[in-house]
């Protein structure tokens, strides 16, 4: 699926915006990709469908490229689960020291380990 940019100055908003949300996730919790992406309001310019299929996406591209005081250990899938990617086991291990289980199926159960919104 080919993900549209945002357009710059709408980039630079939406990524402080992912970055300081997900500061606000607790140690112990985690959010996933479209719940953090929920929480942005709607940017101007951006159509309502667009926003709603890519905000995600755009989460992920944020994350990607997020400053290192970031816990970007944090998000994860809305399966629950790390997605598959260079760094994944080292996400794996830090939510774990931080408290976070794993099932067999390599999920985090979002009813109690997720992060319900901005404090």
């Amino acid at each position: 699926m080919n993900i549209p940019q945002l357009p710059p100055a709408q980039r630079t908003a939406f990524f402080q915006a992912v970055w300081t949300l997900v500061r606000q996730v607790p140690a112990g919790k985690v959010s996933t990709y479209g719940q953090i992406g929920g929480l942005i309001p709607q940017l101007a310019g951006i159509t309502d469908t667009d926003y709603k299929a890519f905000r995600a996406r755009w989460v992920g591209q944020a994350m990607a490229e997020c400053p290192e005081d970031i816990p970007w250990q944090r998000v994860i899938n809305s399966e629950g689960k790390i997605s598959p990617r260079p760094g994944a086991e080292l996400q794996r291990q830090l939510l774990e020291v931080e408290g976070i289980i794993f099932d067999e199926r390599g999920k985090v159960d979002l009813k109690i380990f997720g992060w319900s919104g901005a404090n």
